[in-house]
């Protein structure tokens, strides 16, 4: 099947399958009359694979790695386990994170409602800032 013919069958862009035939991980034939490429049954799976795990959180290196695994006879499920542990502690790190942030915004919201707005000529940026973040 031809590039088009994939996107479609794994539900995705043409460019995202390019990118995924870039990087490695499907490995089209070519068509010995055209030159064109000619994607198979296994680059269909592969592709819902990486587009099922991009899903998840998992990154294409990783997604390399997985299919790399399969490819030699080994099941990467253990692999999958570990590092989707890894990456739910980074993305809940990121969620506290971002509560924080979240909830200093509305501090300072807060405190700047009512205050003007005005010109510094001591070389200060913007007093709001300055008066709500200390040193």
């Amino acid at each position: 099947m031809r590039v088009s013919d994939l996107a479609r069958k794994a539900d995705t862009t043409t460019e995202t399958v390019r990118h995924y035939t870039e990087i490695g991980l499907l490995r089209p034939a070519r068509d010995a009359g055209n030159g064109y490429r000619r994607y198979g049954n296994t680059d269909l799976r592969l592709l819902r694979f990486a587009l099922k795990a991009r899903y998840l959180g998992f990154t294409l290196t990783d997604i390399l790695a997985l299919a790399k695994a399969s490819e030699e006879g080994e099941s990467p499920c253990g692999q999958v386990r570990t590092l989707i542990e890894t990456r739910l502690e980074q993305v809940e790190a990121q969620i506290a994170e971002l509560q924080s942030l979240s909830q200093r915004m509305r501090d300072a919201m807060t405190t700047w409602q009512g205050s003007p707005d005005c010109r510094l000529d001591d070389g200060r940026v913007c007093g709001l800032i300055d008066t709500f973040v200390s040193e």
